[in-house]
């Protein structure tokens, strides 16, 4: 019979004390020799799984409830030849944001710790989640709630996409994934009809300044290459993209 002190996590939270305005999380190998992620928060520690569901578990035979509406929308689409028909409920709904909150810990742990390939998957993961809710649910509560969040998930993910470009010397391609976020954005605002907030968005304030900060370190061969994408998004009239460049030229020749 196990003893009730045996569940009593004092000694493990004074060993790792919570410090407010601090993200703090680690790596740890599990009881059954496989990796865990942890975040400490002010109440205890969250332990996570490092793949699949963040809490280990397989709803309904799958690996997370949207791989299982995927699915459901697969076969719908298969035998009905359209999505049109597809309708989530509102408890669907309420279970997708349910879930999406665990890989949203764990994306932010993820970052803290640097493990970057796996915070671009979560938040990509999450943004399927906004995308499958906007496009299906049943009620207009549901298909915009979760919107407000597309930003700094958007955010999240080039910036870490950003890093792992960085660490593999490739700053050309760090620059372009900044890019890409930035004109994702640039484009909710001008959907939504407020292209005017578009440069007060904390999310865009953000990614400005990573790419602010990595512009000078270019080459002067970079110029070349910055100065051909500018010519191709004119040609394209992808005039969002264009100031983008114009202003990344002006930095690397301040």
């Amino acid at each position: 019979m196990t003893d009730m002190a045996d569940w009593d996590l004092t000694r493990l939270l004074a060993e790792w004390p919570y410090e407010p305005g601090r993200i703090l999380a680690r790596r740890i190998t599990g009881g059954d020799g496989r990796a865990k992620l942890q975040l400490r928060i002010d109440l205890g520690v969250m332990q996570m799984e490092m793949d699949g569901r963040p809490d280990g578990l397989r709803p309904e035979g799958a690996d997370s409830l949207l791989d299982y509406q995927k699915d459901r929308l697969s076969r719908y689409v298969s035998q009905s030849g359209a999505s049109a028909g597809f309708v989530l409920s509102a408890d669907e709904c309420r279970a997708l944001r349910e879930e999406a909150v665990q890989y949203y810990h764990r994306y932010v742990a993820l970052n803290a710790i640097g493990e970057y390939a796996g915070v671009v998957r979560d938040a990509g993961r999450n943004l399927e989640v906004l995308d499958l809710c906007r496009d299906h649910a049943a009620l207009q509560s549901d298909r915009v709630m979760l919107e407000q969040f597309r930003p700094a998930l958007i955010t999240m993910q080039a910036r870490a996409e950003a890093e792992l470009a960085l660490a593999d010397s490739l700053p050309n391609q760090a620059l372009a994934a900044l890019d890409r976020g930035l004109a994702k954005i640039r484009t909710i605002f001008e959907e939504a009809g407020r292209p005017e907030a578009f440069d007060d968005d904390n999310a865009v304030q953000l990614l400005r300044g990573m790419r602010d900060a990595l512009v000078p370190r270019l080459p002067a061969s970079q110029r070349v290459e910055l100065e051909e994408r500018l010519r191709a998004a004119l040609d394209a009239e992808n005039y969002e993209l264009a100031a983008i460049l114009r202003d990344e030229i002006r930095l690397l020749n301040a």
